[in-house]
C-alpha cells in the first residue's frame, strides 16, 4: 500500500520563481547580457540550475562567458534564495496534517542540494526529513537517480511511494522511477500542458492534492 510522499520543490512546494528571476537577471547583468522576463524563466526552470542559465544566456554554453555568468547567479541565489520564497497557500497545512499521519515524506529537487536542503530546513523544519537536490555524482531528475536515494533514505520500498510535482520533468521522473504521478497545476506549468503530456491525477488545490493523497493511501484519515 502507498504510504510515503516524494515531492518536488520549485513550483510544488515553494513558489521560489521571483528569486530565481532576480538572480537569473543579476548574473545577466553583470555581464552585459540582455535580461530575461519573468514568464523566461517560469518556462526554464525546471531541469537544474546549468540548464536554467544556458536557456538565459544568448549562446548558452557556446557563450565564452558562461560558467562565469552561471557561477555569478550561483553566488548571488546562495545568498538571496528566500528572500521572496514562500510556501504556496495551503502548503503548510497539508504538510502538517501528513506530518500528523506520521506519513515518510521527502523532497528530490534538481536544485543545488545546499539549496534544498537549506530551504526544508527553514521552512518545513523536521516535517520533511529528507531532501536531496542535485549534487556531483548523482544523476538530476528525471533520471531517477534523486528518487530512489529518497526511497533509501526514508526506508521504504519504491512500491509503498507516490510522486507529487508541477511539470513535464516531474512526469518523467515518475515514469523512470516506476512510481504513481500526482501533477500540481499552481506550479510552473498550466493544467492544459500538463494534460496534454498524458497527467492522469492532476489536483488544482493543496486540499485537493490532500484528497486524491488519502485515496490513493487507502486512508481516510483527517
Amino acid at each position: 500500500m502507498i504510504r510515503a510522499v516524494i515531492f518536488d520543490l520549485d513550483g510544488t512546494l515553494l513558489n521560489t520563481l521571483e528569486d530565481l528571476y532576480l538572480s537569473v537577471n543579476a548574473a545577466l547583468k553583470a555581464y552585459g547580457f540582455p535580461p530575461r522576463t519573468i514568464e523566461e524563466v517560469r518556462q526554464f526552470v525546471g531541469n537544474g540550475v546549468r540548464n536554467l542559465m544556458r536557456r538565459s544566456i544568448p549562446e548558452g554554453e557556446e557563450n565564452p562567458r558562461f560558467e562565469d555568468c552561471l557561477l555569478a547567479f550561483r553566488e548571488h541565489y546562495a545568498v538571496h534564495l528566500e528572500d521572496h520564497t514562500r510556501p504556496y497557500e495551503g502548503i503548510t497545512e497539508l504538510i502538517g496534517k501528513l506530518a500528523e499521519q506520521n506519513r515518510p515524506m521527502a523532497i528530490v529537487s534538481n536544485k543545488p542540494d545546499g539549496a534544498v536542503r537549506e530551504l526544508n530546513q527553514r521552512i518545513f523544519g523536521s516535517l520533511i526529513p529528507v531532501a536531496i537536490g542535485e549534487s556531483k555524482g548523482v544523476m538530476r531528475k528525471p533520471k531517477p537517480d534523486t528518487v530512489y536515494e529518497a526511497v533509501r533514505r526514508l526506508g521504504v520500498r519504491k512500491e509503498d511511494c507516490i510522486y507529487v510535482g508541477d511539470s513535464e520533468v516531474d512526469l518523467e521522473t515518475a515514469k523512470n522511477s516506476g512510481i504513481l504521478c500526482i501533477s500540481v497545476s499552481w506550479g510552473f506549468r498550466e493544467r492544459k500542458l500538463l494534460e496534454s503530456l498524458g497527467a492522469a491525477r492532476i489536483a488544482d488545490t493543496p486540499e485537493e492534492l490532500f484528497d486524491m493523497l488519502m485515496k490513493e493511501t487507502g486512508s481516510n484519515m483527517e
